[in-house]
Order: structure tokens, then sequence, then C-alpha cells
């Protein structure tokens, strides 16, 4: 079946890029969009780009893509490899930097002012070298989001700001529900199956604690570290406590479709700057998605900390211009247009407050637009990016790697400190990194 979504997806770029048009023919710009599936944006895009067609008179044509961060770098790849015929945007993963580097040109000479602004952490995950390879688009964070409800009726003031508080109340309200006939309520869900949303979810842990990065800034191997075994084990702990014990298969949909149900307290969740400022929902859906019990309200808050902080890892998509494209030039209007329409819409919401659903509680300062509205401290936690500008191209090896470590220690396959220093040798064998201790911001 991937195949088959491959080919298809080869025969419409070759349909439109593997010809040169002649003069007199509009051009078309083939547009290869990570978010082509975001309920809450396709109507939308679809008349943006339509406007876009009628003020420039460049026709826009989106490339769909599967389902699967593996499935979608190896398509991308792929693509880009081609050469003539190459997508011209291509919205990339935050992580993809390194890996796409030299298929993608440098954006820098042509975006000064609009990198000037970005947050230093999202802009850096899109730079290897001196060299811009994207424009940060747009930008996604672990947060948490609680039932405010379930909070009030427990005696609690506010959401969760530390790993332990998040225990005690997931035990004390999972506890309360099942005694009022909810037998299948509990008190956390997350995504524990063996996919990047757990690289994510495990640095976040282990950050928290001091437990460094996985590979440092400066190439050394730190994620063999008591804090790392610390911070495992506790996450070990919750599942079949305060988490399902299948959680360790969960998926996105999965660790939401039991939170839309409302059976479950806590969700660890991604929130991103355009769903905020388009007043949009906690994740891609409908009100459906929203907890069950009180369906007009939910929290989003910063990911618990440890005895270092909180920290919530970085997420999201740039756009980029392969450097294969037969129209650079529209390419780079194309993307112009598409950051306008975000900031537009971001002055159009400056003054308007959010969905009267949504409960606000120390965001990560990425996720802020409304810091006069969000409770107390307006930035609640530090946000992360994953080590893979440092990896470069072996990042996505280095990311299984390091999921499939924690996924053992889920599933108690492995003893904390054996999957670490485990890990740690086969991160040295496959960069040729040193070893070193975490280091400290």
């Amino acid at each position: 079946m991937k195949t088959v979504c491959v080919l298809g997806i080869l025969l419409l770029l070759s349909g439109s890029g593997c010809s040169r048009q002649s003069p007199r023919e509009p051009v078309t710009v083939t547009f290869l969009d990570i978010e082509w599936d975001t309920p809450d944006k396709m109507p939308g895009l679809a008349r943006d780009l339509q406007e876009f067609t009628r003020e420039t008179g460049i026709r826009i044509k989106r490339i769909p893509r599967p389902d699967g961060s593996f499935n979608q770098l190896a398509l991308w790849r792929q693509l880009l490899q081609q050469g003539s015929g190459a997508p011209d945007v291509v919205s990339i993963d935050v992580i993809w930097s390194g890996i796409l580097n030299q298929y993608l040109m440098d954006l820098k000479p042509y975006f000064a002012t609009e990198l000037a602004s970005q947050n230093p952490v999202v802009a850096a995950s899109y730079t290897v070298g001196d060299k811009v390879v994207a424009i940060p688009h747009h930008a996604y964070v672990g947060v948490l989001l609680y039932r405010p409800d379930l909070l009030r009726k427990y005696g609690y003031r506010d959401p969760p700001k530390t790993w332990d508080e998040l225990e005690q109340m997931s035990t004390r309200i999972q506890a309360g529900e099942r005694a009022k006939g909810q037998k299948d309520f509990w008190g956390y869900v997350w995504q524990g199956g063996i996919d990047e949303d757990l690289t994510c979810s495990g640095l976040e842990w282990q950050i928290s604690e001091g437990g460094g990065r996985i590979i440092e800034d400066d190439k050394t191997i730190s994620v063999n570290n008591p804090q790392v075994v610390r911070a495992w084990q506790r996450a070990a702990h919750w599942v079949g406590s305060i988490s399902p014990p299948g959680v360790v298969a969960y998926g996105k949909w999965d660790a939401q479709n039991v939170w839309g149900s409302g059976k479950a307290a806590f969700l660890r969740g991604w929130q991103s700057d355009y769903s905020l400022i388009s007043h949009g929902w906690p994740f891609s859906g409908s009100r459906s998605d929203t907890a069950a019990g009180d369906p007009s309200r939910f929290g989003i808050t910063s990911m618990p900390g440890g005895r270092v902080g909180r920290v919530s890892a970085l997420g999201g998509n740039g756009l980029a211009v392969s450097q294969s494209s037969a129209h650079p030039r529209e390419a780079i209007e194309l993307i112009r247009f598409l950051l306008d329409h975000d900031r537009k819409l971001m002055l159009s919401n400056e003054h308007s407050e959010p969905s009267a659903e949504a409960e606000l509680f120390e965001l990560p300062v990425v996720l802020n637009p409304y810091p006069e509205l969000t409770k107390l401290s307006p930035q609640g936690g530090n946000v992360v990016a994953r080590p893979s500008v440092v990896a470069g191209e072996k990042y996505g090896d280095v990311s299984k790697a390091y999921l499939q470590a924690v996924h053992s220690v889920l599933t108690r396959e492995k003893a904390p400190s054996i999957a670490a220093a485990d890990l740690e040798k086969e991160l040295v064998a496959m960069t040729g990194f040193r070893t070193g201790p975490p280091k400290r911001d």
C-alpha cells in the first residue's frame, strides 16, 4: 500500500515538474506539504493559495504525504534526490534539517528580517553551520492537557508543575473516578509506542532532571548518567499504575482518543503557535476531541518538571526550497506569502481572547501570543530541541536507537542502567563521537 502511495505521488510530480513549461504558460510551483492532512488548515490554506495565484499568477500544486514520520522522511528524501522534477517548496519537520541539508537552498540571504524575529531555539533547529535550510513556519511544543473540572473536583487550584505533583494528582483523581464507576479511567495518558513522540517525551523526562540531551552540542554522548536512569525508571513505574498497560504501544491518536473519550485526567500532547492564534483546539480535530464530562473546557500548560526545571520538546515545521527547483524565485515568493499570512493572522488576534474553551496556564514562551491572559508566569518552561542538527544525517538512526532503549525500559525488558549503557555504546559506534557528562545551561 505504501509503495502505491509513493508511486502515485511521484506520478503527480512527474506530470508537472519533469519538463520545463513554455514562457506563455503560467508557472506551477509544487508544494510538498507536511501539514497536508491538518483538518483545521486545509480549507483555509486552499483559499489562501487561491488568493496567492490571483495576486501573482503563480499556480500551486500541493503534494500529499503518507502517514508516519519515518514514511514521510523516506518520501521527502526520495523526491529531493531525484533532482529534476523535485518539489519546489518543501515543508520539512524541525528534525530533518541536518538530514536533508544537501538538497536544500540556503535561505539566509532572502529572509534576514524574518529570521531576526524568530525564537533562538526554533531558528537554530533549521540552521546547519552557517546555512539556513528552512524558514520556521509553525512551532509545535510538548504540552500537558488537563481537565479543569476534575482538578477543582478533587481540590486542586492549579495543574501540576512537577512530575511528583502529576503522579499525586493522577493517582487521586484516578482512584476517585473509578470509585464512582469509571473502572477504565486513567490518570495520565501519553505516547509510549516506538515512534518519534517517545523520543520527545524521553527528552522531557531526562532534561528536566539534569540528564542532558542524548548528544550535546559539542558532540559528546551524555545519555548514560544517573539522572537519565532515574527519569526512565519513574516513567516505567507509570505503566499500569497511573497510565494504561497498553500505553507502551500508544501513538498520538491512541492517547488522544482515550483523552477525548473522557477516560483520562491528563494528556501529553502537542500545541502549536498556529492553533493558538487561530483559536484552534488542543490538537487537530473537532469539539468531540475535548474531554468528555465538561466538553466546553480543557486546560493547556507546560510539561511538568524535575529538579532542574520544566522542559517542553520542540516540534514543528519550516519552509524550504529544493536546490533542484525549476522555479526558485516563485518558491521564495510563496514562502513570503505564507509567512505574511500567519503574521497578519497573529496581528488580527493580538487584542482578542483565545477560545473560551481553553484555560491557559504557564505556557512556554513559543506558545504565548496571549501573555496577559495566561495565568501566573507567562513562561512556564524552557523549550528544548532534539539533537538533530549535531547528529546531522545520522539523526534518524540516533532517534531510533534512543526510543528503542527507552521502550525496552518501559516494557521492563531491560533495567534502565543497562539500557542507558547499551545505548551509549551503540551511539558511539554509530557517530564516532566521544562520551561525556551532560551540559548545564
